[in-house]
């Protein structure tokens, strides 16, 4: 593939880049140190993509694998990266109720590790279990018991939020 008919892939697919970084960092800094870093990765591994794949697929799984190193880089230091879920909210009372729903969300997705906050970025961009799978490397069984898992502890999350 040539860099620039990548770039342009890239660029056509570039909110994927922005929420993975947004996911792992919360420090816009930060962020665009994250994204370069991928497009960088993206560009060194072009000739390694097939063009029987779905380019975006190919993406996640360049941009993921680039963002947990990061993520572990950053915790190695001492630097802490978090979720990034600022909102604005009207002064109404469901935009609290909703403020506190998000914040609740990102402390849990926060406190994930690297693989399962991956599958929640994915899952919660309504990716099917089949990409999923084929980004992160497991098997769709893996994914779908992982999520079933995951979600569960959410559930539990914000049941203790009511009490």
């Amino acid at each position: 593939m040539k860099p620039s008919e990548l770039l342009r892939l890239v660029e056509d697919n570039k909110g994927i880049l922005y929420k993975i970084s947004a996911s792992y960092c919360r420090n816009a800094g930060d962020r665009e140190d994250l994204m370069q870093e991928m497009v960088y990765q993206l560009l060194r591994s072009a000739q390694r993509f097939d063009d029987n794949q779905k380019f975006s697929t190919w993406m996640y799984r360049i941009a993921l694998n680039v963002a947990i190193s990061f993520y572990r880089k950053a915790n190695r230091s001492g630097v802490m990266v978090e979720l990034d879920a600022e909102a604005q909210f009207s002064d109404d009372g469901e935009d609290e109720v909703l403020a506190e729903r998000i914040e609740v969300l990102s402390r849990f997705i926060r406190a994930l590790n690297e693989l399962d906050k991956a599958l929640m970025i994915l899952y919660l961009e309504e990716r099917p279990y089949r990409e999923i799978a084929e980004i992160l490397g497991i098997s769709e069984t893996n994914v779908a018991t992982k999520l079933n898992r995951i979600r569960g502890r959410l559930k539990n999350e914000f049941k203790m939020v009511k009490n």
